[in-house]
């Protein structure tokens, strides 16, 4: 985290590594009138407020696109600051625009991403990203960790970012991230910092025990990831 600007938003210095662990599955077809459907009963939500939808609102405002039926099967974790429902988000609008012939290319598709979330344009791409600004400034980074075990651990804890972000603290890093990240990984867990964690581990100390036992366990690097709950090992 850098900084928080006078738009309220707070400038931000990231890295997004994509990664399979947890898969949704979004089938999208015609329709003659528009209908959602989430399958998985441990979550909930008005339709209009799902980001698929939005995704669809926001082209079908642009395209005058007809009505779909979307069906959702969640198993990304809400909460966990994986970018499940940003992830979703992306493809919807990749889909869309197949569906419909629309043509739009991968600066007209971020575009539309940008204005669905800050995260959401990285699921475009499927390649780990440096990400500034509110986290749309996309940079490809040369980071392969395919030689390693990404072990992720979800707790069964659901942390809002928005309110992540209200008690977070901005700091201005020494170094880098873009030069923190082509450091030995070995390295890493002495200058890679995830700034939520003071604020988050504060108010869940379980997540501090998860990274701890990671760490304990062989982890040459864990940390939470983005604003939690969930805490990844790299071993």
């Amino acid at each position: 985290m850098v900084e928080k600007q006078p738009s309220g938003y707070h400038a931000i210095e990231t890295v997004f590594y994509p990664c399979n662990h947890f898969k949704d599955t979004i089938e999208i077809t015609h329709s003659s009138r528009f209908t959602f459907t989430l399958f998985n009963e441990d979550f909930t939500c008005n339709s209009e407020d799902n980001l698929c939808v939005k995704a669809f609102r926001l082209l079908q405002k642009e395209y005058d696109l007809l009505p779909v039926n979307i069906r959702l099967t969640k198993h990304i974790p809400s909460g966990a600051g994986l970018g499940g429902g940003s992830a979703d988000a992306a493809l919807t609008l990749k889909m869309l625009n197949d569906l419909f012939s629309l043509k739009l290319s991968q600066e007209q598709l971020h575009h539309f991403a940008a204005q669905l979330g800050s995260d959401v344009p990285f699921f475009l791409y499927d390649t780990p990203m440096y990400a500034t600004g509110k986290g749309e400034i996309l940079t490809p980074i040369n980071l392969d960790l395919s030689p390693y075990k990404i072990e992720v651990v979800c707790p069964n804890i659901a942390i809002s970012t928005a309110e992540a972000y209200k008690a977070i603290t901005p700091k201005q890093p020494t170094l880098s991230l873009k030069q923190i990240i082509q450091f030995p990984i070995e390295k890493w867990k002495d200058f890679l910092v995830n700034d939520f964690e003071e604020v988050i581990f504060k108010q869940h100390p379980q997540l501090l025990e998860i990274k701890t036992e990671l760490y304990a366990r062989g982890a040459l690097y864990a940390a939470m990831s983005g604003s939690g709950s969930a805490v990844f090992g790299i071993i």
